[in-house]
């Protein structure tokens, strides 16, 4: 017996509707800025809070990464559970600890924590006051190939739980297959053996050409081995602003301290500002021209930037040469925009607070 299958129309007209489709939602739901207040966050069943900033799961869709918050009360142990995709943690306030494939790390304000795909993780606070911590995780990519695996073990424990899934490191042999197995053997052991914390006390910020200081926070420069986001902190001078440039893929920038405004443009002028506070996250999308100001006269701006640098960016860096996909002024432009951090007076790096 033979089966047909047809849409009734061609593959020109689906493809065409269905894509226009895509871009009109993903229009309609885009934010510049996403602000603090408009975070709601819900109880769970693994016994916390959760609230999102962007994802599907908010009603902001996106494409490569998500930004959702999470609260702890006192006395809180989450459920454990693990997923395909990996996630950076962003702690803003309280004290608590994380535990991930049994390593119990203990964190505070300002501390950054990367979870491994596959790994068995869950937060505590055995303080007295309410933890938040942010996270921005890889699962909208995974997604977009039918990849994206969650899975909940209830308090199950660790040492009761399947590992990560397992992987053959050698094979002998100068074929492909036998490069490949050697090659992904190589990566997974490098992945598996990288960094999970970065504590604020350890931080040391350093003047940069775009008039700010800054500091990794999570990225392989500093040993973490992670899909492809990275997280960096950039700290505006009171009443400065850091220089123009622009970029592809989606950079998420959360305002750990201060307030101010972005430009953001798709030329370097005649676009729009938006102003954000503590607590906010800023939304560069589209390959928009884009500048942040400090607008407070005396005290400084955190901001802490993420997006998808090794995986996404550079991809797209590979497919679209030899088009340019970062861009700035000229160095004279810049640093008129930027001005010398040498001579702002900048003030003893603390953790942050919150609210």
């Amino acid at each position: 017996m033979t089966t047909r299958t047809t849409t009734g129309v061609s593959h020109y007209h689906v493809q065409k509707t269905r894509r226009a489709k895509f871009i009109e939602d993903w229009r309609a739901n885009h934010r510049d800025v996403v602000a603090a207040e408009d975070v709601v966050m819900h109880k769970t069943e693994r016994g916390h809070r959760v609230g999102v900033y962007v994802g599907e799961d908010g009603d902001r869709p996106t494409r490569t990464m998500d930004a959702l918050a999470h609260e702890f009360d006192p006395g809180t142990t989450t459920t454990i559970h693990r997923h395909s995709w990996d996630a950076m943690v962003l702690v803003v306030a309280g004290w608590g600890w994380t535990e991930i494939d049994g390593e119990r790390i203990d964190w505070g304000p300002g501390d950054s924590l990367h979870i491994p795909a596959w790994a068995w993780h869950r937060s505590g606070n055995e303080g007295t006051d309410v933890a938040r911590y942010l996270t921005f995780s890889s699962e909208p990519m995974l997604a977009t190939m039918g990849m994206n695996v969650l899975e909940d073990a209830g308090h199950t424990p660790v040492a009761e739980l399947p590992g990560r899934p397992a992987f053959s490191t050698h094979l002998d042999g100068d074929d492909p297959y036998a490069r490949r197995i050697r090659r992904v053997g190589r990566e997974q052991t490098n992945r598996r053996a990288g960094r999970l914390h970065t504590n604020w006390d350890d931080l040391e910020l350093v003047n940069t050409p775009r008039g700010t200081r800054t500091t990794f926070l999570l990225d392989r420069a500093i040993g973490y081995q992670a899909s492809g986001i990275t997280m960096a902190m950039f700290e505006i001078g009171p009443g400065r602003g850091q220089s123009m440039h622009r970029h592809p893929g989606e950079a998420w920038l959360y305002v750990l301290e201060g307030e101010g405004h972005t430009y953001l443009g798709t030329e370097p002028e005649g676009g729009t500002t938006h102003r954000w506070k503590k607590g906010d996250i800023i939304v560069v999308d589209h390959f928009l021209w884009h500048q942040h100001f400090n607008d407070h006269p005396e005290n400084t701006a955190k901001v802490v930037r993420i997006h998808m640098f090794d995986s996404l960016l550079e991809t797209m860096r590979a497919l679209c040469d030899p088009l340019v996909l970062f861009e700035e002024p000229p160095n004279a432009i810049r640093d008129k925009q930027a001005g010398d951090p040498t001579t702002i007076e900048w003030p003893t790096l603390e953790r942050p607070t919150w609210p």
